[in-house]
């Protein structure tokens, strides 16, 4: 819209329109929170929704394509369009996108709610050979026009069908819809959301950071298997940061949707920030030990970084801060850097990062080295002394932690620490625990549970 366009997104991507005779009627309520965890408000991980494609006709949008590149000639507007499986009408409805002056149109061949019930959707886009045909159907008629298959992940392996896509002509393909699903129930259970007085649901598509997982997962294979082709990324780009990781898998482009729906349009001036931070910061060298712009972890090996965080032990720490503080001088007590770097920066260009983590660092299982084994390590100026990691690890995993019955300290017993990673996983508290190198001559041999 021209609020997107005022508030500086590069492009903007319409709801998907199919010809009138197909035209649909949404239900209310039809958009969820998501309740993967318990944030709310701008915070929360995503939603789930049941809303079918747009309710206006394709006139609609076409003209409101027409008016918005006359209104702003330097932004990507992109079609996005959904017919059944009928050449006649997928040749319509692309004439249509085509006159509208679109710049990339966009089949959805994904939406994993309701259209597929009627034949369009996730109908076709399960299909490898229907998603072959739709392409090369389109390209008939499309021109110059790049053509973009919108993916699901609703699917055995999305890189079969990126490449039915590939087949058909795509000059790119969008990955990925939403994931269908159904939202939690409540006590009574009954859903969320439930339409009538019946309280009837079904299921819907779940987006936001849950899908960013999956995400990842499809551009990479269809990186993998499908070099060349274009890839628009979506699916939990939720800020800077995430749009880097679908950057780095071998995206160009990424869609952005419930971050917007938690905030507004403005959102994109984080976007921007912090890829220009995330750019500028490669480009310093001094920097090079950061991730993105976490700055490393600095931990405290003294007496008092070794004493527990509870009673006497707490105690004792306080005292001898209080102490360290007296001994320092007042200018001395704020260790900050105020010098200005003084030096090139070599900032690379966005695209230089698209697919890096993609060829550097993706492998198939059977790749992976066994003989590259770590070791869990706790430090215990960061360790709070709740106990998870010994709990987890007792109960799920290889009973390697000894938590102390005094100092509450946990200590790994490395011969029987298989660095498995759970105790990470369930750690409350950032960089408490780590991965240290286990020495060639002490690696941990399969425990084969055999007599």
């Amino acid at each position: 819209s021209a609020k997107a366009a005022e508030a500086g997104w590069g492009f903007a991507v319409t709801k998907t329109f199919t010809l009138d005779k197909h035209l649909v009627t949404n239900v209310s309520p039809r958009i969820v929170r998501g309740t993967y965890n318990h944030k709310c408000g701008p915070g929360q991980p995503g939603f789930l929704n049941i809303e079918l494609i747009t309710e206006k006709t394709a006139a609609y949008w076409c003209q409101a394509i027409k008016e918005l590149k006359e209104d702003f000639p330097d932004r990507v507007m992109v079609a996005s369009i959904m017919v059944p499986y009928v050449k006649e009408e997928w040749h319509e409805i692309t004439k249509m996108a085509v006159a509208s002056g679109a710049d990339i149109i966009e089949l959805n061949l994904s939406c994993p709610h309701g259209m597929g019930e009627v034949g369009m959707g996730l109908a076709c886009g399960q299909d490898a050979e229907l998603v072959e045909e739709i392409t090369r159907w389109v390209k008939e008629v499309s021109g110059d026009i790049p053509v973009f298959p919108k993916l699901t992940n609703n699917v055995t392996e999305i890189a079969v069908i990126a490449k039915a896509a590939m087949r058909g002509g795509a000059d790119g393909v969008t990955a990925i819809n939403t994931m269908s699903g159904i939202m939690d129930l409540n006590g009574k259970g009954e859903p969320w959301p439930r339409i009538g007085s019946n309280k009837f649901t079904t299921a819907g598509g779940v987006s936001g950071d849950v899908n960013r997982p999956l995400g990842l997962r499809a551009v990479s294979m269809i990186s993998r298997f499908c070099p060349g082709l274009e890839i628009m990324a979506t699916g939990g780009a939720s800020s800077a940061d995430s749009t880097i990781q679908y950057l780095n898998m071998g995206a160009k482009v990424v869609q952005i949707c419930s971050s917007i729906q938690n905030q507004d349009y403005t959102v994109v001036s984080d976007y921007i920030s912090g890829l220009k931070t995330h750019l500028y910061m490669m480009g310093r060298p001094d920097l090079s030990s950061w991730v993105l712009q976490s700055e490393p972890v600095k931990y405290d090996d003294s007496e008092r970084g070794h004493l527990p965080h509870f009673g006497h032990f707490e105690e004792k720490r306080q005292v001898m801060r209080q102490e360290q503080l007296r001994n320092v001088k007042m200018g001395e007590r704020l260790p900050l850097d105020h010098t200005p770097f003084v030096g090139e920066v070599k900032a690379p260009k966005l695209e230089a990062i698209v697919g890096t983590s993609f060829r550097k660092h993706v492998r198939t299982h059977n790749d992976l080295p066994r003989d590259e084994q770590v070791v869990a390590f706790v430090h215990e100026d960061l360790c709070i002394n709740c106990g998870k990691c010994y709990m987890t690890c007792n109960d799920n995993a290889y009973q390697a932690i000894h938590f102390d019955a005094v100092t509450h300290q946990a200590k790994i017993v490395e011969e029987k620490c298989t660095g498995c990673g759970l105790c990470l996983a369930v750690c409350p508290v950032p960089n408490c625990i780590e991965f240290v190198s286990r020495p060639a001559d002490k690696l941990v041999q399969p425990d084969r549970g055999l007599l």
